[in-house]
């Protein structure tokens, strides 16, 4: 399977190296804000700190909440500007934005300037973020689709490490250079990205959208070399298209609530993303060393290293649980499991603050949540948002979803400190008390509402969602092939998908669901 689309999986590598710069960013900003030669220019002398100088609390909030804020807004726009100038011109745009607000931050020595950058990598992240997964959706076989988004997710982590990794040896450099040396990283992934853009085709699902039907087949051929299934799925995706152009004319922002099947897509969309907020992973990428600190666990920044390697092992096992177990079971594992790890952290914690068993305990629980994070929920929870909507609301839906992600991520990084800084509550490790209710609730609410969407294309799903299949039979459904006519009416082609003790319907049972499905649309 992947020998045979060598083609579409060297595509999706390059896409999926993205989502590095968002990570990066997380890497990087935390350890700036301890450098003596970021301090100097962006903070103030304070001979009471271990390092002689300090920033104050406004700018720390603003550095990041702005870059958070940025994302929210790049997402929002993603729909509108995807759809008129397609998955990689979008792509190219976020690269020069990128490169222009790293410029901004590199140089500057002006506080208002660094807020401006930040804003502007903001909003080139959620850029970055949302098309790169709309392509990675709309070009990935059904089968390959999981192991793609896999992809995705990984390349993020290994932008946090390596932003660590990079703060740990230029921190001691006296001077800008200490600063200016992390940010140059930020340069890499675009050029790489604007240059291998050159050499891949546009989303053949968007071509065939905005009617560019011959470029369409070209891009299909391209991503598929053997050519064996290129026309059908061609011609299914026209068919799709056809439907939703039917249903869904003149699209607007409304329409992701305007009838019951879109309005359950979007919401759950919006669902599947919003776990990663849920589960308090931002608090631990954010805060991590600082939480470590505060707990008195001793080592901080190499216990932070730490979560940051095994978190890049974790996804790298992922890619062969996804493309076999699914994914719903795996994001309700991982979100149950990383409750359980954060309310024994509390637990042990209020049981014996400051002890070095304690110390050790809370490191390997930490371990074990971002094993549980990493490996069933980061990459998946994109991937999910992004193969639920439809496709002409895809990439609106998409954008929605990510701000809402985006928003659920700032606000955990922005409330953190008030629950964990000694100044304030001092709750420290037992903060964890808030995030297991909040993971255990969103345990429950996937469990009734998320469905299966493993193996299935994605008109597969409009098929699905259309009938209005309930989430737990989604796994076992068969579907019919649903066309439509030159009159616009619904007929069976024949019968798709499901698993293989599934039957397929007689055609009585055929010509009645045809007849439902119609009226429904």
């Amino acid at each position: 399977m992947l020998l045979r689309n060598k083609r579409c999986m060297a595509a999706c590598m390059l896409i999926s190296m993205s989502p590095f710069q968002y990570g990066i960013d997380f890497g990087l900003i935390g350890g700036l804000q301890a450098m003596v030669g970021f301090l100097k220019v962006f903070g103030y002398s304070d001979p009471a700190t271990p390092v002689g100088w300090n920033i104050s609390s406004e700018v720390q909030q603003l550095i990041s909440s702005l870059m958070t804020l940025g994302a929210c807004v790049g997402s929002l726009s993603a729909g509108p500007i995807g759809a008129y100038i397609g998955r990689r011109h979008a792509l190219w745009a976020a690269c020069v934005l990128c490169a222009v607000s790293d410029a901004i931050m590199m140089g500057t020595t002006n506080v208002g300037a660094l807020y401006v950058g930040r804003l502007f990598i903001g909003i080139a992240n959620g850029w970055f973020m949302t098309f790169s997964q709309l392509y990675l959706n709309e070009v990935a076989p059904a089968e390959l689709r999981g192991l793609t988004l896999g992809f995705f997710q990984w390349w993020c982590s290994i932008g946090t490490l390596v932003g660590t990794i990079v703060d740990n040896f230029t921190a001691p450099i006296d001077g800008k250079a200490s600063y200016q040396i992390p940010l140059a990283l930020i340069y890499i992934v675009p050029v790489i990205l604007s240059i291998g853009m050159f050499f891949v085709p546009e989303s053949p699902r968007w071509l065939v959208q905005t009617g560019k039907i011959d470029a369409a087949h070209a891009s299909l051929l391209w991503l598929r070399p053997d050519g064996d299934d290129v026309d059908e799925e061609l011609k299914q995706m026209k068919d799709a298209a056809e439907l939703e152009a039917e249903t869904t004319k003149g699209v607007s922002f409304w329409d992701l609530f305007r009838n019951p099947i879109d309005r359950r897509r979007t919401l759950l969309s919006v669902m599947a993303v919003s776990v990663q907020g849920s589960s308090g992973a931002m608090f631990m990428l954010v805060y991590g060393t600082y939480f470590f600190e505060m707990a008195d666990v001793g080592q901080p920044f190499q216990n932070s290293c730490i979560l940051a390697g095994v978190g890049c092992v974790a996804i790298t096992a992922s890619f062969f649980l996804i493309t076999r177990v699914g994914r719903r079971p795996l994001i309700i594992i991982g979100i149950f499991m990383c409750g359980i790890c954060q309310l024994a952290v509390a637990a042990v914690y209020q049981h014996a603050p400051g002890t070095v068993s304690t110390g050790k305990a809370i490191v390997g629980l930490s371990v074990i949540y971002i094993i549980f994070y990493n490996g069933c929920i980061s990459a998946y929870a994109w991937l999910l948002g992004g193969e639920i909507p439809s496709q002409r609301l895809r990439g609106t839906t998409l954008g929605l979803s990510a701000c809402v992600g985006f928003v659920l991520g700032w606000l955990a990084a922005f409330t953190a400190p008030y629950f964990i800084n000694p100044e304030d509550l001092n709750w420290g490790p037992k903060y964890g008390y808030i995030w297991f209710p909040s993971c255990a609730v969103t345990a429950i609410a996937l469990w009734f509402w998320l469905p299966e969407t493993k193996d299935r294309s994605l008109e597969e799903l409009d098929e699905m969602f259309a009938a209005r299949v309930p989430a737990r039979k989604f796994k076992n459904y068969v579907t019919h092939g649903i066309v439509v006519d030159a009159e616009g009416h619904a007929h069976i082609e024949k019968a798709t998908g499901g698993s293989s003790g599934a039957e397929t319907p007689d055609e009585k049972g055929s010509v009645e669901y045809v007849e439902t499905v119609s009226n429904k649309v």
